[in-house]
């Protein structure tokens, strides 16, 4: 009994020379998330009861300002990642898992980009 896959069958479908940056940006991502996230935890329990004008003043400074942007692009951009792995492995139709892929990154992007602008509109007082 033969156990080899016919050369046939595996000519062509060579490595698609993504998936071990794929796996690498996950893991780089997660580590990310979570120092930012416990940063934005921390900093949202001490300004707790804190009234509009703090909290405004807080976001619009510099380092806030760019930490949580920061913290918006690496979610979303972590997000998109894993959505991504889960469409791959569990959709069997080639362009509804494609479609889908593509619609994740652009609402990953949208999404991203609402948030960054909507700091950027309180860091420069608009």
């Amino acid at each position: 009994m033969n156990f080899r896959t016919a050369v046939k069958d595996a000519q062509g479908l060579g490595s698609a020379k993504d998936g071990v940056h794929h796996w690498w940006m996950q893991r780089v991502t997660a580590v990310a998330l979570v120092v930012l996230v416990i940063w934005f935890a921390f900093s949202m329990a001490a300004h707790a009861g804190s009234g509009y004008e703090a909290m405004r003043a807080w976001i619009g400074s510099p380092f806030t300002a760019g930490v949580a942007i920061l913290l918006l692009a690496t979610g979303f951009y972590h997000a998109q990642l894993g959505l991504q792995v889960v469409l791959e492995d569990y959709v069997g139709n080639k362009a509804i898992e494609v479609a889908s892929i593509i619609a994740v990154k652009f609402l990953a992007a949208i999404l991203a980009l609402t948030g960054i602008l909507a700091v950027l509109s309180i860091a420069f007082g608009g």
